[in-house]
């Protein structure tokens, strides 16, 4: 299907969208816009809100605690921003070329180059989705340089993940006997690094070996397979740049077609690379919150994206050797702590890494003063970091190019990987400045508030597979009622919204409605914190998902924010064990308090498999009538989704369960 098959199926009716009333259209959206935002901006949280109203109590005792010490957090620069800029909200402003920047206004409906509204609001939000395809690829291109490099034997990491590499060589159709695992990690290896950076056109094998048969069939027919996320950026920044492409529909393709390679090479290529390196994540409990902070150990904090350093890292500071060096300096030992998704992957391969906060909360985390190193890699680390860990003497390293914070000392791989080598070089070098840390930070005051709790996490497929013998189980738990529909509930978090309020509470009434939660990235971090990675939170849900899951939490932990990898594979086995496609199943994605362009791409990765994603925040779109109609329900019809909206969570939440079960009627399961 071309861009006029598309056209026709979103249903763009000349009455409301035809060029022959172009000018009055936006006249009038422009007006309306206006609105819309200026009621938007009314539902915007204070910080005075979060105080009252965060449902963690350790995030309002550090917010009080660093308003004592005269310390602005996230929630006072958001405060100090209002009211936040209308056109940006809108999605209307271009800055694309220098005649501008232009914005869209009654007086000028158009910016100096003719574009139009649609045409701003598209580009912009390609831009957005494409940042989002290169920030998940590029992290996971080091993991699969990494297994290519550790397989050719050019660098001393173990490969650990054996059952992985056998899985998915059996999966690409690899000839598997006669060559040990890492021969075969190396052709792994290459065929993900093909699928991120292929330029001559091809079949993307990933995609083609792991994807349901009838979403691919279904991107075929509307042209959207992509040729690699690499083209995929590169042709989007081409077509967004200067007097290119000027059909805001055709933009809306490329969008589409680059969802669909942020998901099956950004996000699910990283992930095999990164289980093929590291291992499958094993169930374990581990400790919660601020509690777990302890006092007289050298206390390092992993914050960011990317495992390989990180890794290492845990590995070598667990050694008898760091352990007795940690000892002569006068610690009790060193600890290892876990802010946003570096820490998540690690914890659940290691143990031992205690997730204390996801990316909005470090600076909180910082205030305790009990961090004596600050490891900063990528992506979500906030340049304001640097100015409140010198109010506790805390040293911060960063540890990659695409990464750097003024002040901040680096020990990292080069721009071009060249020193992938020097792994345990640099992991040593980051612990040993460490421990020299917490040697000159005696004198530092710590404040802990003693909140704490136990949480399971390392859950997977595989798992699944091992404890249930099969996903059939949970197939027919669908099918009985027992399980009225799964729903993975991720997303980064937003001070637009009461800070980890939506998450919770959206939670409690799935929970209460027998919705079977999975959960990743800094969205798992309160559920985490407040007990519902737990057995006990069997307590509050409804009788037939307790009595499915009987010895498992309700809310399912399955990893950092790259492993809605595992979500998507749970999604796909369940509705093949069910003999349904997963646009009909009984599934949704949330995301209430997302927050940038991997949160846009996420969602967009769910809505191309026909899985509706709901929201507390609305996207950039607000200036143009016809792409707000595109994303909330232009892909009903070509992709079997919508994006649902709402800044109410409880009624985001109590719209997402009548749903579930307007698709469980529709399949008969009632």
């Amino acid at each position: 299907m071309d861009i006029h098959g598309i056209n026709k199926h979103i249903r763009l009716h000349h009455t409301k969208f035809g060029h022959d009333t172009h000018e009055h259209h936006h006249n009038t959206t422009v007006n309306d816009y206006a609105s819309a935002v200026s009621e938007y901006k009314k539902t915007f949280a204070s910080k005075k809100d979060v105080l009252e109203q965060t449902p963690d109590p350790a995030v309002r005792d550090l917010l009080l605690h660093m308003e004592q010490l005269g310390i602005e957090t996230t929630f006072d620069r958001f405060d100090a921003q209002k009211p936040q800029c209308s056109f940006g909200l809108a999605g209307v402003c271009c800055r694309n070329c220098t005649m501008g920047p232009c914005k869209i206004t009654p007086k000028s409906p158009r910016g100096v180059c003719g574009a139009d509204a649609d045409v701003i609001v598209a580009r912009n939000l390609l831009r957005s989705v494409v940042a989002g395809v290169s920030a998940h690829g590029a992290r996971g291109r080091e993991s699969m340089l990494a297994l290519k490099y550790a397989s050719e034997g050019k660098i001393d990491i173990p490969i650990e993940g054996e059952a992985k590499i056998l899985a998915v060589a059996g999966a690409f159709g690899l000839d598997t006997g006669n060559k040990t695992v890492k021969e075969l990690a190396g052709e792994v290896a290459d065929i993900l690094l093909e699928d991120l950076s292929r330029t001559v056109p091809g079949p993307h094998k990933t995609l083609h070996a792991f994807a349901a048969k009838e979403r691919i069939k279904t991107w075929a027919e509307l042209d959207i397979l992509p040729i690699s996320p690499y083209h995929e950026v590169f042709e989007s920044l081409h077509r967004t740049s200067t007097g290119n492409d000027g059909d805001w529909k055709n933009l809306m393709k490329q969008l589409l077609r680059s969802g669909v390679a942020f998901a099956w090479s950004s996000v699910l290529g990283s992930s095999i690379a990164m289980d093929s390196l590291f291992g499958l994540p094993n169930r374990s409990t581990s400790r919660v919150n601020t509690g777990a902070l302890e006092k007289g150990y050298v206390n390092i904090a992993l914050h960011g994206h990317s495992p390989i350093l990180i890794s290492e890292i845990v590995k070598l500071g667990r050694t008898e050797e760091f352990d007795k060096l940690a000892k002569a300096n006068g610690a009790l030992g060193i600890k290892f702590y876990g802010i946003c998704c570096s820490g998540l992957s690690s914890m659940y391969r290691y143990g031992g890494v205690i997730p204390l906060s996801n990316a909005i909360g470090a600076e909180l985390i910082l205030g305790t003063g009990a961090l004596d190193l600050w490891v900063a890699d990528v992506q979500d680390v906030f340049p304001i970091i640097m100015e409140v860990a010198n109010c506790f003497k805390t040293v911060v390293v960063t540890t990659n190019d695409s990464a750097r914070l003024p002040g901040a000392e680096h020990y990292g791989f080069d721009h071009d990987h060249s020193n992938l080598d020097q792994v345990s070089e640099l992991a040593g070098k980051i612990l040993n400045r460490a421990i020299e840390s917490f040697a000159n930070r005696r004198e530092v005051p710590v404040h802990i508030p003693q909140y704490e709790i136990e949480a399971e996490v390392g859950f997977s497929v595989e798992y699944i597979n091992r404890h249930f013998g099969g996903v059939k189980p949970i197939a027919e738990a669908l099918k009985s009622g027992k399980i009225l529909g799964i729903v993975n509930l991720v997303g980064c978090n937003n001070p637009r919204i009461v800070y980890e309020k939506a998450v919770v509470e959206l939670a409690e009434i799935l929970l209460k409605n027998n919705v079977l939660i999975l959960t990743n990235g800094c969205a798992s971090f309160p559920l985490m914190k407040l007990g519902y990675c737990s057995v006990k939170a069997l307590e509050q849900t409804g009788d037939g998902l307790r009595s499915f899951l009987q010895d498992l939490p309700p809310v399912w932990h399955m990893g950092e924010c790259l492993d809605n990898a595992r979500a998507s594979a749970l999604f796909k086995a369940a509705a093949e064990a069910a003999e349904a496609d997963i646009k009909d199943m009984p599934y949704a994605f949330a995301s209430p308090e997302w927050s940038n362009e991997k949160g846009i791409c996420a969602a967009l990765s769910f809505r191309l498999l026909g899985v509706n994603s709901y929201h507390c925040v609305h996207t950039p779109t607000q200036g143009s009538d016809n792409v707000t109609e595109f994303m909330k329900n232009g892909t009903k019809e070509i992709l079997g989704s919508s994006m649902i909206v709402d800044v109410n969570h409880i009624e985001l939440a109590n719209h997402l369960v009548a749903d579930l079960k307007e698709q469980r009627k529709a399949l008969g399961w009632d």
